[in-house]
């Protein structure tokens, strides 16, 4: 994977990150930098665990797989990029949460990096074979997602609710993870 296609990917996971953190300045109405700080630095921290977790998992049984693991991550990234796109039409998502709650924070982080693990599953997939290879990728993940959630944050307190609708940060970060996986796919099947 080429570092333009790890930016592109991490700002596409930090999207959830992204829109939790505007509701949160939303709801908070005012700069707390503790709790923007905190919040930001669990983001990054999750998003940067998930993957390794999914590649951890994965590592160990990724030789026998060699022949379709770029089916794997295709198809994985597309249904994450998908359900990230349907997510962003949904208008009946319940959103009320209180940000200042280090425990709500902690499970936000969580809930919003579950799709990282899949991300740790395809990069075993395509040749990721030891720890080193991924520091760079999940730092780049760590932070981006750290930034947008401060960025986030900030613009939630600043423009109020009408950003969300008019932002649709989600589709635009499923739009991205469709098109990592179908440059995946089509590389490996020495279509591009």
């Amino acid at each position: 994977m080429s570092t333009l296609d790890i930016i592109f990917l991490s700002f596409a996971l930090a999207m959830d990150c992204f829109t939790v953190s505007i509701v949160s300045g939303v709801i908070l109405r005012r700069y707390v930098w503790i709790v923007v700080l905190r919040m930001s630095i669990l983001f990054g921290l999750f998003q940067a665990l998930m993957p390794f977790l999914g590649w951890l998992g994965t590592n160990r049984f990724s030789s026998g797989i060699e022949s379709f693991d770029h089916w794997i991550a295709f198809c994985l990234l597309f249904f994450i990029g998908g359900r990230m796109i349907k997510e962003s039409f949904d208008t009946g998502k319940d959103r009320h949460f209180s940000p200042e709650k280090p425990s709500t924070q902690f499970v936000l982080s969580i809930a919003t990096s579950i799709d990282a693990l899949a991300i740790g599953i395809s990069f075993a997939c395509i040749g990721y074979g030891c720890i080193s290879q991924l520091v760079f990728p999940l730092g780049i993940i760590g932070i981006v997602s750290f930034f947008m959630s401060i960025v986030g944050n900030v613009l939630g307190v600043r423009f109020g609710r009408t950003i969300e609708h008019r932002l649709r940060p989600e589709l635009l970060g499923g739009i991205i993870l469709m098109f990592i996986g179908l440059k995946i796919l089509l590389t490996h099947l020495d279509v591009i």
